[in-house]
């Protein structure tokens, strides 16, 4: 059975309370994530046929206010999907209304087309039962409960919840069968953290993906501060504890805020984007020679020697707060811009990672010359054309 005739044959279901982590399942199919409910729905959702064109959305905070008819100052921006196949995005909104605040998801296309999303067209949903206890907070007032699930990925017909619960090792990862039959069989998580020098068994893993790590499908999951560690699929098994395999160390004080993965050429790579510094771009082959090796088991020295492990490249994208793929070339990058602070969504080519017209170069000057050869010509004339600037490539 599909996932479209899953969700068109099960029991309706109620509106989320909260909309804070989102991932498709399959074109149809938009899973989120409902922290103050204590659910994850399913909603089913239209296919589009893909504009095949980039986003140069400078403001969108100012279009999403505008379509939901609420304040830009009201708005909290908390997670990018973009539908495969469609080149649609979908956003995670808490829009705050005083001292309460309710969730709200909008479709952007690339021209800037902003429409709701009816929450109440959920189709199924499933509990959660094992959510961090409702006095406990982090920071005076950030709820634990807040951080039931942090990350979310579809695999094989399987949802895999990474995020807090109520047991003592609170790291869990809980896998829901989908169609939803029940409760979601849960692992509890541990692994060794090089920068804190200790095993960490609360700290929840922020960002993860599913790849075939040395031919067998495993989660590659980012940490805050920010340990990198590999877990086989297969020992996540109801009841038990993992300890993950800690492949990496990729620097202290900074939070992923995106994992995604692609290839190309003949390279598979995995791309993290980091809430306090670039991102980190990784190859299939290295995660899978550190896969291969004992994992990391001592700590490192801070600042002079950070990183340890699986070597990572630095790519330069700035200011990101979520990130997803676009299409085969293309990235799809919610930011805030740096100096106005208006919230972008925009597209960045993969292979460059950045975007021309945030900087001012050589290459800027109204009479720069190309010499003949030049290595960056044709990318700048790419770039400029897809940043909306073609009267500038030359």
């Amino acid at each position: 059975m599909s996932l479209q005739s899953a969700l068109l044959h099960a029991a309706p279901a109620a509106a989320p309370q909260s909309a804070t982590k989102l991932t498709f399942g399959d074109a149809t199919t938009l899973f989120i994530a409902d922290w103050k409910g204590v659910r994850i729905y399913a909603l089913p959702v239209a296919v589009k046929s893909p504009a095949g064109k980039p986003f140069n959305l400078k403001d969108i905070q100012a279009a999403i206010a505008a379509a939901l008819q609420v304040p830009q100052t009201s708005l909290r921006f908390e997670d990018l999907a973009v539908q495969p196949g469609s080149e649609v995005a979908y956003v995670a909104l808490t829009v705050k209304h005083g001292k309460s605040s309710s969730p709200a998801i909008v479709s952007v296309d690339s021209q800037g087309k902003v429409s709701r999303v009816d929450l109440r067209k959920t189709s199924s949903s499933v509990a959660i039962t094992d959510q961090p206890s409702a006095s406990e907070s982090f920071w005076r007032d950030l709820p634990a409960q807040s951080l039931t699930v942090t990350d979310m990925k579809f695999y094989q017909g399987k949802l895999y919840v990474a995020g807090l619960s109520n047991r003592s090792f609170a790291s869990t990862l809980r896998i829901y069968d989908f169609p939803f039959q029940g409760n979601a069989r849960a692992s509890t998580i541990e692994m060794y953290h090089p920068v804190h020098n200790q095993i960490e068994t609360r700290a929840p893993i922020r960002s993860m993906v599913v790849m075939q790590v040395g031919g067998e499908a495993s989660l590659v999951a980012a940490y805050t501060c920010t340990p990198l560690v590999t877990i086989p699929l297969k020992d996540l098994q109801d009841g038990a504890h993992i300890k993950a395999k800690t492949v990496g160390e990729l620097g202290w004080g900074n939070a992923p805020v995106g994992m995604v993965t692609y290839k190309q050429g003949d390279m598979d790579y995995a791309l993290i984007a980091n809430s306090s510094r670039s991102a980190d771009l990784l190859t299939l082959s290295d995660i899978t020679d550190g896969a291969s090796k004992p994992g990391l088991t001592t700590p490192i020295e801070v600042p002079a020697k950070p990183y340890a492990g699986v070597k990572a490249i630095m790519t330069p994208l700035s200011a990101v707060m979520r990130i997803d793929n676009l299409n085969d070339n293309l990235l799809l990058a919610l930011r805030r811009d740096t100096t106005s602070g208006d919230m972008q969504l925009v597209s960045i080519p993969k292979g460059a990672y950045l975007r021309l017209s945030d900087f001012v170069n050589e290459y800027d000057f109204p009479d720069y010359q190309y010499p003949a050869g030049d290595k960056f010509h044709d990318f700048h004339k790419f770039a400029r054309g897809i940043e909306g600037y073609s009267e500038l490539a030359r």
